[in-house]
């Protein structure tokens, strides 16, 4: 296998906390595991750097202003013509308060062949009935969308959703690959992690735990208030597991509205990647509501896929066929709590289906949603 040389550019990498953070350090990693050599650039940060083996890390002062990008361009231009650029495109994580359209124009007249762009997302959105500020960073944000297209010969999306609204701006005829977003935490977890952690969460041998990792956004947690309290009380046994930053003032809220049940609800509030997974793989079911339902960006929905475990989830607005197609999770529709509860109470009162349930979830991930599947189809562009 021949080796390239990358070029990862982000708005985000870690120390930096975020989904593209994440990715990004993970997708760097995993090339460079190839023997591949991988330079990041990204905006400078307090804190511990990464140190991972074949990446090099190039901080840009301030954020991808002028003076960074001078800087950015200079050390593109000495790498090799082979390069293959490859930015990781949120609008917002270029700062500017989301409105970067200096950058997208810079990358859009760099006339290079070997640019690719990752659309994570496309563009903010833009609604009739919203603040004028709203207004006007929806029409920004398409502006600067069009630009990174023009800039790119490679295109990626997330998620096919994000294919029709890349049409529309500019790219009528241009090959779009779909590139899913793996999972950012280990996909195997030894037996005794998960047994340790199941022990200290739920001592009895008969307990349920019901788990939920996200960051607690409004739109989630609203969905998780009207399930989960329903779901525990049916059945003193069932222990609710909260995963994730942010999980520590949810679980207060929920236990404060709901005291009866403030002995079984455990949160975990910010925990290492391997502690994180050893926690998900403890749990029996997975609540994972989406408001736009469950996607192939929803790294919290690919994290239990990845250790396969069954999970209930929802389908809305962003679900991709697949989910239908392979049966791999428990669909309901996003706006409807009582049919969410009763997908939820069918698998809990069946742990043969719950079994072959977090089998299929498993396939599924190692087969579309895997890193090695990833890596393969950027090496193959």
């Amino acid at each position: 296998m021949p080796t390239l040389t990358w070029a990862l550019i982000t708005g985000e990498y870690p120390p930096q906390p975020g989904g593209v953070s994440d990715y990004t350090r993970l997708l760097a990693r995993a090339l460079a595991e190839l023997g591949d050599e991988v330079h990041v650039w990204a905006p400078a940060c307090p804190g511990p750097q990464p140190r991972d083996r074949g990446v090099e890390i190039h901080r840009l002062p301030g954020h991808f202003g002028p003076r960074a990008l001078r800087i950015l361009g200079q050390a593109l231009d000495r790498l090799p013509r082979s390069c293959r650029i490859l930015v990781q495109y949120v609008p917002h994580s270029f700062g500017f308060k989301a409105m970067n359209l200096f950058f997208c124009w810079w990358l859009s007249r760099r006339h290079r062949d070997d640019v690719g762009v990752m659309f994570h997302e496309v563009f903010f959105p833009l609604v009739w009935r919203q603040p004028l500020s709203h207004k006007v960073l929806g029409v920004v944000t398409r502006l600067m969308a069009a630009l990174m297209i023009r800039a790119g010969k490679r295109l990626f999306v997330s998620i096919p959703a994000w294919e029709p609204f890349l049409r529309q701006l500019g790219a009528s005829s241009r090959p779009i690959t779909y590139l899913p977003i793996p999972s950012n935490l280990p996909a195997v977890v030894p037996d005794e992690q998960a047994k340790e952690v199941r022990e200290r969460i739920a001592p009895c041998s008969d307990a349920l735990i019901l788990g939920h990792f996200s960051t607690f956004g409004s739109q989630i947690s609203e969905m998780l208030a009207a399930i989960v309290p329903p779901l525990l009380a049916a059945d003193a046994r069932r222990v609710g597991l909260l995963l994730g930053r942010g999980s520590k003032a949810f679980g207060r809220a929920l236990a404060d509205k709901h005291p009866y049940l403030k002995e079984r609800i455990q949160v975990s509030g910010e925990l290492s990647a391997s502690a994180l997974a050893a926690h998900l793989a403890a749990c029996d079911l997975l609540l994972q509501p989406y408001p736009d339902g469950i996607s192939s960006r929803r790294t919290s929905a690919m994290s239990g896929l990845a250790l396969g475990r069954p999970m209930v989830t929802t389908q809305g607005d962003l679900t991709e066929i697949i989910w239908q197609e392979t049966a791999a999770v428990a669909l309901a529709p996003a706006n409807s709590p009582e049919l969410i509860m009763a997908e939820a109470e069918a698998l809990l009162a069946d742990a043969g289906r719950r079994i072959e349930l977090g089998h299929r979830a498993a396939a599924l991930y190692e087969q579309r949603f895997s890193w090695s599947r990833t890596v393969r189809t950027l090496r193959d562009q």
